[in-house]
């Protein structure tokens, strides 16, 4: 594609398996008038920008980070949060924290979603053995 003396580009659209086209499909940018040359350019799968392959090791390590920083921030919500309140339950009544209170309910809302996934991806499994 050529480009005038004023930067601004041709009637024409622009090409966009040109390499010196600034203008990405769908973008709604066009070549004209751009100084910013936006690169197109995807690393492999599992890649980072300076070449490193993901591991289960480094995805593992990030998970227990995160997992200690939720951790603690749970500590902290429960010992902000131990005024007891009766919590009735099946016709018994206990006397719990707050913060405990909320925690066994989150708990027990996980394993319930836990329980309607493994239900769904057994489904798949069978569905795909079938196939």
């Amino acid at each position: 594609m050529s480009r005038t003396s004023s930067g601004a580009a041709d009637s024409a659209a622009s090409d966009p398996t040109d390499p010196t086209s600034s203008a990405l499909p769908g973008s709604g940018l066009d070549s004209g008038g751009s100084d910013v040359a936006v690169s197109n350019s995807r690393l492999p799968a599992g890649k980072t920008p300076d070449g490193v392959k993901h591991t289960r090791a480094a995805a593992l390590y990030t998970g227990l980070v995160v997992g200690a920083i939720v951790l603690v921030v749970l500590m902290v919500f429960i010992l902000q949060n131990l005024d007891s309140v009766p919590i009735h339950l099946f016709g018994w009544t206990f006397d719990l924290p707050v913060g405990i209170g909320m925690l066994l309910a989150a708990v027990a809302g996980a394993l319930v979603m836990a329980a309607a996934g493994g239900v769904r991806i057994l489904q798949v499994r069978r569905a795909a053995k079938r196939k």
